[in-house]
């Protein structure tokens, strides 16, 4: 947000179609008809926030050389800004392993036909007044409702946290008096997302879309060294995984190693944003999910903190947790934590070393 002359920041579109829209995989407003029409996002599809994205990026265009160009392909071919869009992945994926496959409004039609051809995936239409499952085509190893054309032409990375810090703190958030102002009244654990991060991380490296290259390591993981994936077409990007605690610790070392992966202009100047314009411009991007982001909306820098994390005992995080949360709350922590804790230390493996 602080490039504002080279990058178009968008944070966090596609949880208006996860959450509100026709399309929605979240059960949290299901039996909410009014919180999805107040939110002002019941009529978003998958198909709607990507024109929304492409709309606010192009500013000058490359012309296409056909019309077979017109679809996203346009979401990563501007001359002037750059587009920057932070979400979260699971947004994305069907929420407890259901079986994906993509969303309506982003089926091709057939040419002189009229509606998309779609057939089952596998499940039962019993459900048919739900939004999913949808009775659409599936994707072979694509576990997103995003078809592959489009995920095609973004250059991914990834942000990571351990969940010992990162459940607790999206707890906080589900319970009072928080939850009042996040409108979320429940925990859902499904809404982790390590499990959903893991396998769309594995997806887009199965594809060569990502890799084989990990940034800041000398090798490409092969299957002959460890990994599962002998990809590496030309072109391909790094594998590009932040670590927050790496960030947090040493935030100078990490934007710049990040930027030189992506291909930014490292300017130390990223790390403060105490103008009028920058508090401006992080209050209205931070503003449709009220409760979650105040501690971000009140910062001014980034810059290393004093002391870095120390490791706790079991005992110790769940003795916090009991004096924070009650019984039952450390007792739904520790299970979301321990369920997470394998997904998050595989992608560590692949994160940037400074």
């Amino acid at each position: 947000m602080t490039c504002r002359d080279t990058l178009q920041c968008i944070h966090e579109p596609f949880g208006d179609a996860f959450y509100y829209g026709p399309e929605r995989l979240s059960s949290r407003y299901e039996s909410d008809e009014k919180g999805r029409m107040v939110s002002g996002f019941s009529n978003s599809t998958f198909k709607t926030i990507l024109d929304r994205i492409e709309k606010e990026g192009a500013e000058v265009r490359i012309t296409p050389s056909s019309s077979e160009d017109l679809d996203y392909g346009v979401l990563t071919h501007f001359q002037g800004k750059r587009l920057f869009i932070k979400d979260i992945i699971h947004y994305l994926v069907p929420p407890n392993r259901a079986p994906p496959s993509i969303a309506p409004s982003l089926l091709r039609k057939e040419r002189g036909v009229g509606t998309p051809k779609t057939r089952t995936n596998g499940v039962s239409d019993s459900t048919a007044d739900v939004p999913y499952p949808y009775q659409t085509d599936v994707e072979s190893g694509n576990p997103t409702v995003i078809p592959n054309r489009i995920l095609d032409q973004f250059h991914f990375t990834f942000l990571i946290r351990h969940p010992r810090y990162s459940i607790p703190s999206y707890y906080r958030c589900t319970v009072p008096p928080l939850d009042k102002i996040t409108g979320f009244y429940d925990f859902m654990p499904s809404e982790a997302g390590y499990d959903e991060l893991r396998r769309v991380f594995d997806y887009l490296r199965s594809v060569d879309q990502i890799g084989p290259h990990v940034a800041t390591q000398e090798i490409a993981y092969t299957e002959e060294n460890g990994n599962s994936f002998a990809n590496g077409r030309s072109g391909a990007v790094d594998i590009c995984v932040v670590d927050a605690d790496d960030l947090l610790d040493h935030p100078a070392k990490v934007i710049k190693t990040y930027c030189d992966s992506v291909g930014i202009a490292y300017d130390q100047t990223m790390l403060n944003w105490n103008s009028e314009e920058d508090r401006h411009q992080a209050r209205d991007a931070f503003k449709k999910w009220p409760g979650f982001h105040e501690d971000a909306v009140n910062s001014c820098d980034l810059k290393p903190r004093m002391h870095k994390k120390k490791s706790r005992t079991n005992e110790e995080e769940d003795s916090e947790w009991l004096e924070k949360f009650g019984a039952k709350g450390a007792k739904v922590i520790r299970e979301a934590v321990n369920a997470n804790v394998k997904d998050y230390e595989y992608l560590k493996h692949f994160a940037l070393k400074v």
